[in-house]
């Protein structure tokens, strides 16, 4: 069957789950799920001597669904020391609900092999793991979650977490938690917060232990079952890798520069607006460019929010943004930030972009900036998988900030080495078209043709205009088309919308 974009599911796939239809076609009310707990007396102790005393006390068993955050990014040592433990114990056919999986988590390979792991649902996936999937490691599909998304299937029961195993650089010995004070500071712990609220046992692995109360606590007492100390939860260098990177290519600041002028013409730039950047080169540069034109115009920004960066926090502390909502730090300079600016809010991600409570932040958004693998002529973005087919990437927010936000902006060169980013047809939809608003490349811009208000007012646009179908033509003259990746039938993963709901599936690259 084809889902509303006519993106083909295989009937094997859907087995009465819901295709996509549109960003907001859900309206029926939902019903949200609970944890079980046992209640803790006085004098219960709930600090544990290793990893191993609190797998055993949590009742984990074959069969059911542990949880890991990826707040430490590519210096997280937790997710595989506890699979390590819980290999040695001998428990298997586990399912892994990370909210995200990076390059330094190689080492699962092993234990999909040996069937510790046979499921896994996450936001993200890299490095040799996420290739060893697009080859057809695993029966079952990997199933990819925006971080509105997994939020939102943990609260409904979708994923039903039994052991969420957490790390937090600071901890006291009744399990009051946090991503600061510590020796490897994480910042904001909210992709954590809403497992520890949802899951029925929560373990607390941290390598800081410190005096009761150890507050304002990112992850509060009550929600904690055991705390376990160890030598040391990761590494906090790793947490600026990877997806964060600061550019001095000067094609990606011509995009920026673009990217800026879009935003300044759009109608949105005004006194009190609120944005949220990406991390690649392009959309993290694009913050530079907005605040000189805010200094120039007197104009203060109501609140930044997302995955923060240094840009973000600098124009904090100038003054010209008043508040922070902070899901997670993409960079020390954000990590130190949360612990010292009091208008700087650690936010769960449930309250930054779930599409079924009373109201998430996203939903307050005016422009959002997000990078690109790829963009078709219907405006659909891939950020998931490469131009070999093999995934490499992250959901990540993307596809619930660009549902939104007033103004979506994609920013995307408009070839990558020898591969056209503008195409007929994209690899993997993760964003659907109707949600974006302007493309902007090295070459010029285009706007989607919904948007027939910001069409008019870009009519006197400082930097060239294109329609979408002129842009590829212009990328193939200059590269030709790319040669067609050939797939296998099996799905090796399922995208699934914000909502929950099919937009797309990953097949095994032949």
């Amino acid at each position: 069957m084809k889902n509303s974009i006519g993106r083909e599911i295989p009937d094997e796939i859907i087995k009465g789950r819901r295709l996509y239809e549109g960003p907001f076609s859900m309206e029926e009310e939902i019903l949200k799920t609970t944890p079980t707990i046992k209640a803790v007396k006085p004098g219960d102790k709930k600090l544990l001597r290793n990893i191993e005393e609190a797998v055993l006390k949590s009742g984990l068993e074959d069969g059911m669904t542990i949880s890991f955050h990826h707040h430490f990014r590519e210096g997280d040592y937790i997710l595989n020391m506890v699979l390590d433990v819980i290999a040695k114990l001998g428990i298997k056919d586990l399912t892994l609900a990370s909210s995200s999986l990076g390059s330094v988590h190689k080492p699962l390979i092993e234990h999909i092999k040996n069937g510790v792991i046979t499921k896994i649902t996450t936001s993200g996936l890299r490095g040799a793991l996420a290739e060893e999937i697009s080859n057809g490691l695993m029966k079952e599909p990997v199933i990819i979650r925006s971080h509105g998304g997994r939020a939102r299937a943990v609260e409904a029961g979708d994923i039903k977490v039994d052991v969420a195993f957490l790390g937090a650089p600071s901890c006291d010995e009744y399990g009051n938690a946090s991503g600061t004070r510590g020796i490897a500071n994480c910042g904001s712990l909210g992709y954590a917060r809403v497992d520890a609220q949802y899951a029925n046992k929560v373990i607390v692995i941290t390598d800081c232990l410190v005096d009761f109360p150890n507050m304002p606590a990112s992850i509060p007492q009550t929600y904690v079952d055991y705390v376990v100390k160890i030598d040391k939860i990761g590494d906090p260098a790793g947490i600026a890798s990877g997806a964060t990177r600061y550019t001095k290519n000067p094609k990606e600041l011509l995009i920026a520069e673009y990217a800026s002028k879009v935003i300044i013409e759009s109608g949105y730039f005004k006194d009190g607006f609120s944005f949220q950047t990406g991390t690649g080169g392009s959309s993290l540069a694009v913050s530079r460019f907005i605040r000189n034109e805010m200094i120039k115009q007197g104009i203060k920004a109501s609140f930044a929010l997302g995955g923060i960066t240094k840009p973000m926090v600098e124009m904090h502390e100038e003054g010209l943004i008043k508040h922070i909502f902070d899901v997670q730090g993409f960079d020390l300079s954000a990590v130190e930030s949360i612990g010292k600016n009091p208008m700087h809010h650690e936010i769960d991600a449930s309250f930054y972009a779930n599409p079924h409570n009373k109201g998430c932040i996203a939903n307050k958004l005016d422009v959002v900036v997000l990078s690109a693998l790829e963009i078709d002529t219907n405006f659909n973005v891939n950020v998931m998988t490469g131009s070999d087919g093999v995934l490499r990437g992250a959901s990540g927010g993307h596809c619930d900030t660009a549902a939104c936000a007033k103004l979506t902006v994609i920013v995307s060169p408009l070839i990558r080495g020898r591969i056209p980013c503008v195409v007929d047809s994209v690899n993997t939809v993760i964003t659907p078209g109707e949600s974006i608003d302007v493309l902007v490349t090295d070459v010029g811009v285009s706007v989607n043709p919904k948007r027939t208000d910001l069409i008019e007012r870009f009519k006197e646009l400082s930097i060239p205009v294109y329609t979408i179908e002129e842009l590829k033509e212009k990328a193939i003259s200059i590269v030709g088309h790319a040669e067609e990746i050939e797939y296998e039938d099996q799905v090796v993963a399922i995208v699934e919308y914000r909502d929950g709901s099919i937009i797309d599936v990953v097949r095994k690259v032949k």
